[in-house]
């Protein structure tokens, strides 16, 4: 499993750490969620949008991530991602990544292949969460899970922000129930507008 197009373009560093996969279209959705305007909070795209994150705690590693372009409804950054909201959640064009109602044990899957599939869960929401950026309230916790082999799970870790967007990314490889730390990113700074202003 890759670790998505949250921020589109973090993909491509979690690919060259060594976590890759493909996708298929997102399932079909079965229930009637949230409005897109409360999602919509959690990761605010418009053109001219950025982020700056630190990889594993390193000043000297950083990811740098600016919406581009608007296209058929899907926004393009810098690193080669494409995000967009519908009333169902945040999604790239492979997979939802937060899926309404945005609440604890909400889960979705996304079928990575015949053998695979991802396991979503958002395991905590209005809690605090920080990270070099500042400390931001009523934050989201997703859990995606992929079975590698018989002994790993690979776990992305995905905090969302609202008015923010995504703060942290924690990949851990899950082995005999540990959890081993593979790589993370956090937020370092930002700046957002939302939709329709400017």
């Amino acid at each position: 499993m890759k670790v998505s197009s949250v921020v589109g373009g973090l993909v491509l560093v979690t690919l060259a750490l060594g976590w890759g996969g493909c996708a298929s279209t997102p399932a079909p959705v079965e229930e009637k969620p949230r409005d897109s305007a409360h999602l919509s909070d959690y990761y605010p795209l418009a053109v001219g949008n950025r982020w700056s994150y630190r990889v594993n705690g390193r000043g000297d590693k950083n990811v740098d991530v600016k919406i581009l372009k608007e296209e058929e409804g899907f926004f393009h950054d810098s690193q080669g991602g494409q995000l967009m909201v519908d009333s169902f959640g945040i999604r790239d064009q492979k997979r939802y990544l937060l899926r309404g109602p945005v609440e604890p044990g909400r889960s979705w899957s996304n079928v990575v292949s015949v053998s695979s599939t991802e396991r979503y869960e958002i395991v905590q929401a209005g809690i605090p969460c920080e990270a070099p950026a500042g400390t931001f309230q009523d934050c989201v916790r997703v859990e995606a899970r992929n079975r590698v082999d018989q002994e790993t799970t690979l776990v992305n870790t995905f905090t969302f922000a609202p008015g923010v967007g995504l703060v942290r990314i924690q990949v851990d490889a899950e082995r005999g129930g540990r959890r081993i730390p593979q790589t993370w990113l956090e937020l370092t700074s930002y700046q957002v507008q939302k939709p329709g202003q400017g």
